[in-house]
């Protein structure tokens, strides 16, 4: 069971995705505008957000920017076009994964337990590289002695990149790996994950020495 935080202010969307999920035994909160979704994630500690980019007043780009502000929650975020600007501006905003309206809610439901499934601790060591500090124990990365918060979807891939320093991993490789095992997705999702998780943990991101493009193949864990 998680606990889901559902922004949409369609109210015939809204109300059977609630209905839906409190079926599979989810507990929901829903919000029919962005301020509200705010102000109820302020006293509900949502596991998921899914939330719809098309709101009144604060849009969900907004929205979801200030929840990766100030959280590391997972968020799943509706597209009605599922066109490039909705999916790619969606995902620099902090997105960890985007669902097309009209909704299944067994598709809904399959990517939230999926988002879910990348939380999960895999204990192993301590790994340090130059002022770049891994403890895969718990979950936690530190740079400059200084604890970074990383949302889920970040955290796992450098974990995936970090556990084979130099080993080149294709976009599709890393979603089948890192996002889902049999997830259908594409490769714009990694690329933003990517550019955000740069942004925290290289002193430039325009020049990463941890996560290196292999031009023509993906991506890379250094200094190798």
């Amino acid at each position: 069971m998680a606990r889901v935080l559902l922004v949409e202010d369609d109210p015939s969307v809204r109300n059977a995705l609630t209905i839906a999920l409190k079926g599979r035994d989810h507990e929901v909160e829903s919000a029919a505008s962005g301020e509200e979704g705010l102000a109820l994630l302020a006293h509900f500690a949502a596991d998921v957000v899914v939330l719809d980019l098309m709101l009144p007043g604060i849009d969900g780009f907004e929205v979801c920017r200030r929840i990766r502000a100030t959280t590391s929650t997972s968020i799943i975020m509706l597209s009605a076009r599922g066109d490039d600007f909705d999916v790619v501006g969606g995902l620099e905003a902090g997105a960890d994964d985007y669902v097309i309206k009209p909704v299944r809610p067994q598709v809904l439901e399959a990517r939230i337990r999926a988002v879910l499934r990348r939380t999960e601790s895999v204990p192993s060591p301590v790994e340090t590289y130059d002022t770049l500090r891994i403890d895969r124990a718990s979950l936690t990365v530190n740079r400059d002695g200084r604890r970074i918060a990383l949302p889920p979807m970040e955290l796992r891939l450098l974990l995936h990149l970090s556990a084979v320093p130099g080993q080149v991993f294709s976009r599709q490789q890393l979603l089948e790996s890192v996002w889902d095992h049999d997830y259908l997705g594409d490769s714009r999702l990694v690329d933003a994950c990517v550019q955000r998780l740069r942004s925290k943990i290289e002193d430039v991101p325009g020049e990463p020495r941890y996560v290196q493009t292999v031009r023509g193949f993906g991506y890379r864990f250094g200094p190798v």
